[in-house]
């Protein structure tokens, strides 16, 4: 009876196996089975986001869902290039009309000092309504159902979805004019507040009031609309006006960022409920907006999820790009309602190996190229173009590059005596260092080669950047071979020694030359290949680098107050306009004397003023030249060394469509497509089980139970028999 059954245990495994390896569904497929044919997009998320409110999120990892809950009035067009803005939820482009101090009307040709105020008037579609939300839902008489929740009801919510009832409304122009004046809030401590001041007429004013207002009873919910700000204002239901100091033709692509967002006041007064912050309601943990999707699961420990939201307004895919799109395919969707996705799926992935693993099984849809997996993906051919391997290429996969609108670079403290300030003897220490921190081989070992030395701030297919022997910084490169070369190394030792450090020693004291690094804590193996690397550039130089730990929080602090020496920092652009890059070295832009983003404090008379001129201008040849001028300054000065431009790798599935990249886009999100099918029979065919070690395996061990069965069974006799 014994071995009878035994052997129909191992029998009825081995069939259950057989039968799961012919089966067609992936054994290590993580996704419910219900979803494997659902129109849903898997992605990932490293660490959670901070600031899901539109008047406080500025960071790139928040924009990914921002970007696709929000809609300011205007956006950048998905295909085309050079970047051009077109209406989002606006009717069109607002024209600025230009007066002077007396109220009278200029021509649009005025010269940039007779501009006391540009008028911008933004009419919104109607028709246009929210996602479902409780912060919106009311009773038969309109009454709001879940404002004035008793502290018992508060005690029984513990999510959004808890709230049995949701409602919607129309966006009107109002909400943009509510969330301008939420950039002043002293609650929220908006980013861009500061800049904003500078142009938005009485938005410091309203700061200080809206600052006086709370201080007043320490009130949790302020009704902004008992408070009028000039620089922006209701016209009509959906018209609202904005009021802005000067000529400021940036000002439109402000309004393509979710900062210019709309937000119903209802979701403010709330969540300004006693009780719900303790539990995460709040527009930084749920967003209220009127975008293709909504946020329907925030668990930052495990998985976002956003839903196609059932009220979009109904835009329809793009009908015209540029050249080559056609046949890419890239119009084959032209006119075809928004969003494609149903659903998208941010998984957390604190490692690159897993993501990188899942995605080769077909479990997320797209990927980065992280250095562990770059040998594995990419080639680089005779003329040292980028390709996929043939491991990549058998199954389909795309690849996409793009130098990043991004800037990294390394910093001086322009207000530390010894790199600071504008005297010779640290302005040549600032170039030795420069000619010594060799980039091109950072972006080698590092970056696998993704990345190109900047001359300056502005990256490439950003207007100012040339791309000729013009173009390089001629105190750290020479044009040699129709490129640039860096400087020999012998030539930044004679700078150190004019400048007072022969051989990396003070003239006067004879002490080593020590300078001072500091870095937000780090501990990896690459992090210290990373300082390990620093070092070895400063020591070309004999000087002794001190690299200085700290937490992020206590590093943002130093940069506030100038206590650190030498940093990296780096800039992603907001816009396309090279205002937005040269802006990280204007005077009055300094991070400890102006709270700004000019991190290296620098400041010149000189630039400050051609950057006065340059920033109103229109593209074209006298703006390029005034551009050139503010280079030279800059560059011999030295504030930066100028560092590298990343260039983006992506990898697409076969199911992926519609993807190109486009670096000021933030909501892009929607026009991308997928096919499910295709997707679920890749992941059949690229995970099938190997089953027969396992069926080996219960094969011998079966085999070797016989003879302890036959043994057990003569000795159950045996004793029977006596």
């Amino acid at each position: 009876m014994g071995k009878s059954n035994a052997c129909r245990t191992a029998l009825a495994f081995l069939v259950a196996v057989s039968l799961g390896a012919c089966g067609d569904r992936p054994w290590n497929n993580p996704y419910p089975a219900s979803d494997d044919h659902r129109n849903i997009l898997y992605s990932s998320f490293s660490e959670k986001p901070k600031h899901l409110d539109p008047a406080q999120s500025y960071s790139s990892n928040e924009v990914v869902f921002t970007g696709q809950i929000y809609e300011p009035p205007l956006q950048y067009d998905y295909l085309k290039r050079p970047y051009e803005l077109v209406p989002l939820t606006a009717v069109a482009l607002p024209q600025p009309v230009f007066v002077d101090r007396n109220g009278q009307t200029l021509p649009d040709d005025a010269a940039p000092d007779q501009i006391a105020f540009s008028i911008y008037d933004i009419r919104i579609r109607a028709g246009v309504r929210y996602q479902p939300h409780p912060a919106l839902a009311t009773d038969a008489r309109g009454g709001f159902l879940y404002h004035a929740l008793s502290a018992d009801a508060v005690a029984k919510i513990r999510t959004l979805r808890d709230f049995a009832q949701t409602g919607s409304r129309e966006l009107v122009a109002a909400d943009y004019v509510y969330q301008i004046k939420r950039l002043a809030h002293p609650k929220l401590q908006s980013p861009i507040f500061g800049l904003m001041t500078e142009y938005i007429v009485g938005l410091k004013e309203y700061g200080e009031t809206l600052a006086a207002a709370k201080a007043q009873g320490d009130r949790e919910f302020l009704d902004l609309a008992e408070y009028p700000l000039e620089g922006a204002q209701v016209v009509d239901r959906y018209t609202y006006r904005l009021k802005v100091r000067g000529k400021y033709p940036q000002m439109l692509y402000w309004l393509a960022m979710p900062f210019f967002a709309p937000v119903p006041p209802e979701a403010d007064r709330f969540y300004a409920q006693p009780g719900f912050a303790e539990k995460n309601l709040s527009l930084d943990w749920w967003p209220v907006g009127t975008g293709p999707y909504m946020l329907v699961e925030n668990n930052p420990n495990r998985q976002m999820v956003m839903d196609r939201n059932p009220n979009f307004h109904g835009e329809v895919y793009p009908a015209a790009g540029e050249a080559g799109d056609a046949a890419a395919g890239l119009l084959a969707d032209a006119g075809k309602p928004l969003p494609f996705i149903e659903r998208v799926v941010f998984s957390l992935e604190k490692e690159s190996i897993p993501y990188w693993n899942k995605f080769q099984q077909g479990y997320y849809d797209s990927s980065g190229i992280s250095s562990d997996s770059f040998d594995q993906a990419i080639r680089f051919g005779a003329g040292g173009e980028a390709t996929l391997t043939d491991e990549m290429q058998s199954k389909g996969m795309r690849l996409q590059t793009a130098v990043g609108a991004s800037t990294y670079y390394f910093g001086f403290n322009m207000l530390d005596p010894v790199v600071g300030g504008d005297s010779e003897r640290a302005r040549k220490l600032r170039q030795a260092v420069s000619i010594a921190l060799d980039y091109e081989e950072y972006i080698s070992i590092f970056l696998n080669g993704r990345g190109i030395p900047a001359q300056g701030p502005i990256p490439p297919g950003i207007f100012g950047y040339v791309d000729s022997a013009t173009g390089i910084n001629p105190f750290v490169y020479d044009w040699v071979g129709n490129a640039p070369q860096r400087k020999a190394l012998e030539i930044a030792r004679r700078l150190l020694a004019e400048a007072g450090y022969p051989d990396g020693r003070d003239a006067a004291t004879g002490n080593a030359l020590v300078l001072h690094y500091d870095v937000p804590a780090s501990s990896g193996p690459d992090d210290k290949a990373r300082l390990d690397w620093m070092r070895k550039q400063f020591r070309k130089l004999n000087i002794e680098l001190d690299i200085r730990n700290t937490d992020y929080n206590r590093f943002q602090d130093k940069m506030r107050t100038g206590a650190a020496q030498l940093f990296q920092w780096g800039w992603n652009a907001d816009y396309p306009d090279p205002e937005n890059f040269l802006f990280l070295l204007y005077g009055p832009n300094g991070k400890v004397r102006h709270n700004g983003e000019n991190a290296a404090n620098y400041a010149s008379a000189e630039f400050d003023r051609l950057f006065e001129r340059m920033k109103n201008m229109e593209n074209g040849p006298e703006r390029q030249r005034v551009i050139d001028d503010m280079m030279a300054i800059a560059r011999r000065d030295a504030p930066w060394i100028w560092g590298f431009h990343p260039k983006q790798f992506g990898l697409y599935h076969t199911w992926y469509y519609n993807t190109k990249p486009n670096l000021m886009a933030n909501n892009a999100l929607k026009f991308t497509r997928i096919d499910p099918v295709q997707r679920a029979e890749k992941r059949t065919e690229w995970n099938k089980p190997v089953v027969w070690p396992v069926i080996l395996v219960v094969a011998l061990l079966v085999v070797g139970t016989l003879p302890a069965i036959r043994v057990y069974r003569r000795r159950q006799q045996a004793a029977a028999t006596a």
